[in-house]
């Protein structure tokens, strides 16, 4: 059975076409138009291995918020669709993954329920513009991302940055963290092909 899914999403914002495969090998093809997220998913996709490729085209003009925050939901929903049934999955993902003074830990349970809290990162990294030439990450996007794809997605996330002082480590830690979260969630249980709840369902 593929776990594949893609979402297409068209607002007045951004036009955003988003695939991924869960049993992919983390190949990424990735066009935001910001830099830095660009940097953020390829790593995701190559942490989690989950095969990504994101085509989006948004009011950049404005700034990288919209397309940055809708690229989210179309990852979210590609993740619940390709989910199915969640039947033969771990379920649960745990990760704590370093970059030089930055430490990031997720949580992750593919419960079905949404709910979210993001935690630890210093006052200023909201204000942050990470980034070379062209349209600049904001350090605030990170906590948005992270709720636009687990609210889209029926995940359960708890991120908790245990330290960091600079912005991009920050932001590289904890999106590492997620993306080694969810490979151990989404992936194949091989001791067990049912869905993983005494309740029967996800």
């Amino acid at each position: 059975m593929n776990r594949t899914a893609t979402i297409e999403r068209a607002t007045s914002e951004s036009t955003i076409t988003v695939s991924i495969d869960l049993d992919g090998t983390g190949a990424s093809t990735i066009s935001t138009g910001v830099g830095f997220y660009d940097h953020m998913l390829t790593a995701l996709a190559k942490h989690s291995l989950i095969d990504i490729t994101v085509e989006a085209r948004g009011d950049l003009h404005i700034d990288g918020h919209h397309t940055i925050e809708d690229v989210a939901i179309c990852l979210g929903q590609a993740l619940k669709d390709a989910l199915g049934d969640k039947a033969g999955i771990r379920r649960y993902g745990h990760a704590v993954v370093p970059l030089d003074e930055a430490v990031a830990e997720v949580v992750v349970d593919v419960a079905g329920r949404p709910y979210v809290t993001c935690q630890g990162e210093p006052d200023g990294q909201a204000y942050a513009l990470i980034g070379g030439s062209g349209v600049p990450y904001a350090g605030s996007m990170t906590y948005h991302v992270f709720e636009a794809l687990a609210l889209n997605s029926g995940l359960c996330l708890h991120l908790t940055l245990r330290s960091g002082r600079d912005p991009h480590h920050i932001v590289e830690a904890e999106f590492k963290a997620l993306a080694r979260a969810l490979r151990q969630a989404v992936e194949r249980d091989p001791r067990h092909d049912g869905v993983p709840s005494t309740k029967g369902a996800l």
